[in-house]
């Protein structure tokens, strides 16, 4: 489910767009400004709001590591301004000094493009703020941009309709015509990538007049081609469809219409999850956080509503029964009923309980005097029991950790989905984050696998792209329904 959590209701026009960076939301609007707000409560940095463009501002967003925020207007330049004082960085002029309706910076932050009304494109080198290389599409203006999560291409839509993949030397490698019937409004490539050895598969989404929003593959072969092709239509709004973003785990996709509805997707099964309905005018911006599961969405009523997606599971402890309500502690509890509990829900009477019946009283004072319960049980090594349990007998320690692998063994032939088990730990997955080979693992494995692994994919064995993990939160919110369900 999705909760309305505040309503930022600070700019005098339109809002045109959102973004995140892990600490600070900024939105802009055709009132010249834009506003920027701590995600921690919401309010507005001291600096905010920013001016500088003499015209509408269109679009905007952070540099990977949030140093700077980066904006474009009518006004045709790209504005980039420091976040430590709100100060004015650089001011790029765009060729020909036409207004500039959409850019978009690599994930590298090595190079941004930015489009115009005339249907130009500028090639700059981010860091030194120079023009690198211009492109054109005729008749048609430059309304979307997106480069791919490699940083190497890029994709732009116009009010044509087609969508266009260049390289960074401004060479167009495949053109898709009438993508979007009536013209296209936005795109977005999906974080992750994807590959096999013999291709790296991209994800795209965009969306158009045609009150649509596609999903689509572009597969890049080793022979250096590439290949686009339709995956998804998604029809779940009655206008066009003005903007869209992908979570940062590339499992949730959300979008706003000209219906004045926001939708939410499940982006990998092309389900609508959530229709939010709370703007009264065209819903012309979205976008997710990076660290914590919100969207933010603006719109031409002059509001930015700020959303939360609940996991499902939200109680006293973090645990929650099957009939919703907060479980007290039970001393004793069945092992029949003991049974029915995920082993990592265990209390500290749970695992008292079960070390009786295997025989390991023994270990209940230790366990009880150190707080140990189902989390910590399948947690504890050789090494912990040594070092911080002080249980001295070898028999003893090897009795214990036969039957804590047992209970790991169980949990996988327990019914449990394959895909809520990390591939590396085989146990449940409590805190999943997604890997640039397209798999989610338990954070804390794969942060340990990649220093020691030299970087190697555990499902693969190819290297990894990049040791970038963004936390998975679709996933944590369906293993939330189904622990609830069970």
């Amino acid at each position: 489910m999705t909760s309305l959590i505040c309503t930022l209701q600070d700019h005098g026009d339109d809002v045109n767009w959102c973004a995140f960076s892990g600490k600070l939301l900024a939105t802009c609007s055709g009132d010249k400004t834009l506003r920027i707000y701590s995600t921690r409560d919401f309010s507005e940095l001291p600096f905010s709001p920013l001016t500088g463009h003499g015209y509408s501002v269109h679009c905007c967003c952070f540099s990977t590591c949030g140093q700077f925020l980066i904006s474009c207007s009518t006004d045709a330049t790209v504005v980039v301004w420091s976040m430590d004082t709100g100060d004015i960085e650089a001011i790029l002029e765009h060729p020909g000094r036409s207004p500039v309706r959409i850019f978009a910076l690599s994930h590298d932050s090595a190079h941004l493009v930015s489009g115009a009304s005339d249907g130009t494109l500028a090639l700059w080198d981010f860091p030194s703020k120079q023009l690198r290389k211009t492109g054109a599409v005729t008749d048609a203006t430059m309304v979307a941009c997106s480069f791919s999560p490699c940083s190497q291409v890029f994709m732009t839509g116009s009010t044509y309709g087609d969508l266009r993949l260049w390289n960074l030397d401004m060479k167009q490698l495949h053109a898709e015509k009438n993508a979007h019937d009536m013209g296209v409004t936005c795109c977005t490539f999906a974080p992750s990538i994807l590959s096999d050895g013999q291709f790296v598969q991209l994800r795209l989404a965009s969306c158009g007049q045609d009150n649509h929003v596609k999903i689509w593959v572009i597969n890049n072969h080793i022979s250096g081609a590439y290949k686009m092709q339709l995956l998804h239509t998604l029809t779940g709004q009655s206008a066009p469809v003005l903007s869209c973003a992908y979570s940062s785990d590339g499992q949730l996709l959300v979008s706003g219409s000209v219906d004045k509805t926001v939708t939410v997707y499940d982006a990998m099964n092309a389900i609508l999850l959530y229709t939010l309905t709370q703007h009264e005018r065209y819903v012309t911006a979205c976008a997710f956080s990076l660290t914590s599961p919100l969207i933010a969405t603006g719109s031409m009523d002059k509001t930015v509503n700020i959303w939360r997606l609940e996991d499902g599971c939200r109680s006293h402890g973090g645990k929650l029964s099957p009939d919703g309500s907060t479980p007290t502690s039970r001393e004793g509890r069945t092992p029949a009923a003991r049974s029915k509990l995920l082993v990592g829900d265990w209390s500290e009477e749970d695992v008292s309980s079960w070390l009786v019946e295997e025989g390991l009283q023994q270990l209940v004072g230790k366990f009880t005097a150190n707080n140990i319960d189902g989390t910590e049980l399948l947690s504890l090594t050789k090494e912990t029991l040594v070092s911080e349990l002080h249980i001295e007998s070898v028999g003893l320690r090897n009795k214990l950790l036969r039957k804590v692998e047992e209970l790991k063994s169980d949990l996988v032939c327990s019914g449990i989905p394959d895909e809520f088990l990390c591939p590396i730990t085989r146990e449940l997955t409590r805190e999943p984050v997604l890997a640039s080979d397209g798999y989610s693992y338990e954070r804390e494995a794969i942060e340990s696998w990649i220093s020691t692994k030299n970087r190697s994919s555990p499902m693969t064995n190819l290297p990894l792209l990049t040791t970038l993990l963004t936390p998975n939160y679709t996933l944590k919110m369906a293993i939330g329904r189904w622990k609830t369900s069970h």
